[in-house]
């Protein structure tokens, strides 16, 4: 939905604020977005994972953010509410590239894109030298 179509919606016919800020947020794709929510990381061999909350970053574009919610199995604590992920623009239906990843079992950020498999799967990925080495997870949804 572009803003040309929501203001003629808009002046067509009497709204309320409400419904009026759905439609702002479904022409923004904030609503409709399959990604947005808490993901558990895949475990490593030592049992460590973390969960990280997916939303729209800040900037106020289509992008989106992940940040670290909380660390289980020993992964470092103190990586609570620090950005694993950011800047990941749309890029088809329930897919998104152009944006980093943090890395923080080997401290280093990745160029990063990701795709919804299923309602309950977010497949991340993330490459270094022009997409020569390449790293991926399949996360799982929490809520």
């Amino acid at each position: 939905m572009n803003n040309r179509f929501l203001h003629a919606v808009l002046r067509s016919r009497p709204v309320t604020l409400a419904s009026a800020m759905v439609m702002a947020l479904m022409a923004s794709g904030a609503v409709a977005d399959g990604a947005l929510g808490t993901w558990k990381t895949e475990a490593k061999d030592d049992g460590r994972y973390l969960h990280v909350t997916v939303a729209p970053c800040e900037n106020g574009a289509d992008t989106l953010c992940g940040t670290i919610a909380g660390a289980f199995g020993g992964a470092d604590e103190g990586n609570i509410g620090r950005r694993i992920l950011w800047d990941m623009e749309p890029d088809g239906e329930n897919a998104w590239d152009g944006g980093k990843v943090w890395a923080p079992d080997d401290d280093k950020t990745y160029s990063g894109k990701m795709e919804l498999k299923s309602a309950d799967t977010l497949e991340l990925s993330g490459c270094v030298l022009g997409g020569l080495i390449c790293r991926g997870q399949d996360w799982a949804r929490v809520e």
